[in-house]
């Protein structure tokens, strides 16, 4: 199996852990798409992978470790940028009432995932 293969079975795997999700997107961390499941996919693949960027630096300078993911909340949902190893990023839309620990449970071990595959 190929690496955007692979990729999409574990969007697939999340979709199907949490199916109210509304958009699933993998990047590299310069932004590019690899996977898209979701509307404007290029554009919110360059906005997660700024985002990533800027939560590291965020994290780096106040001395919390390496960035593991950034929460952005709107009045009618989620997006949850991940972190997925040096390489790649998963940002994930939900709406306003997903269980947003089940969302952290299931996505961290798609990023960690995601991160073997990407190298």
């Amino acid at each position: 199996m190929d690496r955007r293969a692979r990729l999409e079975s574990l969007v697939a795997e999340l979709k199907a852990a949490l199916p109210e999700i509304k958009g699933v997107v993998v990047a590299t961390v310069d932004g590019l798409p690899l996977v898209e499941s979701a509307e404007d996919a290029p554009r919110i693949a360059a906005m997660a992978a700024t985002a990533l960027g800027l939560g590291q630096r965020i994290t780096e300078t106040t001395h919390l470790g390496p960035l593991e993911e950034s929460v952005v909340r709107g009045r009618d949902g989620y997006v949850v940028v991940y972190a997925a190893g040096q390489r790649g990023v998963l940002a994930v839309i939900a709406p306003r009432d997903v269980n947003l620990g089940l969302l952290h449970l299931e996505a961290r071990e798609i990023a960690r995932k995601m991160a073997e595959v990407l190298g």
